[in-house]
């Protein structure tokens, strides 16, 4: 077995392992810790489709994980008040259904993603990187402007959403959901980075000229790319509402596309499981410094500065060595 191998299956292990020992040691605030840590892995598990495999430097994936975040509190509100959330042509009920809201949360993102991508995919660089983070911060003023869910304020959920045979209100068994979800995302992930199309894909980051020359257009499997991205990163907005049981403009702030980006970096980009070891690194950061200085984001720059300029493979690089792949 390769160190690679044995690396991602270490990682694939450890969120589970710090869950059920939490549970064991009866401290289940860190079952809540790995509960963020695989919802946090998600979303950049989402991203680091566009950003590994196809080179997308996104910094608008704030904008999926907060319309992930808006579809549980908007549906959940809408159930909790018996009102519809349409009323014409045809009646839309709101609903507490965990896979009406997964659904819902990747559909929507998937359609606002399509418009952001096929004007944003146009450009390049830079230019690809503005516009991305422009089309954000225009969901979320709108949204701070939504004085119907909150504006500024936010919006809460009265509970966990429901899903069949799961009390997803006990942190253990909202922990597995979360952890099964993120396991199914690494899974099509592989999948993806291993099919034609994400061979296409990759080739597309490394010489778009040379692609075009053997007759695959760029701009579709790009365009197509960003979309499936994006809704792996509303399910993960979605699970972060729940999780927290509100929702605010801050999930779709640039501070979190940001945040998504240091993931993958600090875990290491186009990685299997660089997203896993970027999240659980930073919410580790994050609770043992964070209870020290509330300037703890000062040391993890420190962190990433040293990731960047001695490990470009991120930590799943240091460890096991150079890809094989992308």
């Amino acid at each position: 077995m390769t160190r690679a191998a044995l690396l991602n299956i270490v990682l694939a292990v450890l969120p589970l392992a710090i869950a059920l020992g939490a549970l064991a040691l009866e401290q289940p605030f860190y079952v809540t810790l790995a509960t963020r840590m695989a919802i946090l892995a998600l979303a950049a598990t989402g991203l680091n489709l566009a950003l590994g495999l196809g080179g997308l430097v996104s910094f608008g994936h704030a904008a999926f994980f907060g319309i992930g975040g808006y579809a549980a509190g908007i549906l959940a509100s809408h159930a909790l008040y018996m009102q519809p959330l349409l009323t014409w042509p045809v009646e839309i009920p709101g609903s507490e259904s965990a896979l009406v809201i997964w659904l819902v949360a990747a559909a929507v993102a998937g359609v606002v993603a399509l418009a952001i991508g096929a004007i944003s995919l146009r450009t390049s660089g830079v230019y690809f990187i503005m516009i991305t983070l422009a089309f954000a911060q225009m969901i979320y003023y709108f949204a701070i402007s939504w004085p119907a869910y909150g504006g500024e304020d936010g919006l809460s959920l009265s509970g966990r959403t429901v899903l069949p045979g799961v009390n997803t209100a006990v942190p253990l068994n909202f922990f597995l959901v979360c952890y099964v979800v993120l396991l199914v995302a690494i899974l099509l992930f592989a999948l993806i980075r291993n099919s034609r199309f994400g061979a296409a894909l990759q080739a597309a980051r490394q010489n778009e000229t040379r692609l075009a020359a053997v007759g695959i257009a760029p701009f579709p499997v790009r365009l197509t790319a960003f979309v499936i991205s994006a809704m792996i990163t509303a399910v993960a907005g979605a699970l972060f509402a729940d999780l927290n049981r509100f929702v605010s403009p801050s999930m779709l702030s640039w501070h979190m596309s940001g945040e998504l980006i240091v993931l993958i970096i600090l875990g290491g980009v186009g990685r299997l499981f660089g997203p896993v070891a970027g999240a659980i690194l930073y919410v580790l950061i994050e609770f043992m410094l964070g209870g020290l200085t509330e300037h703890w984001q000062f040391f993890l720059g420190l962190i990433l500065l040293g990731v960047v300029l001695f490990a470009r493979g991120g930590i799943v690089g240091l460890l096991a060595g150079k890809a094989r792949h992308g």
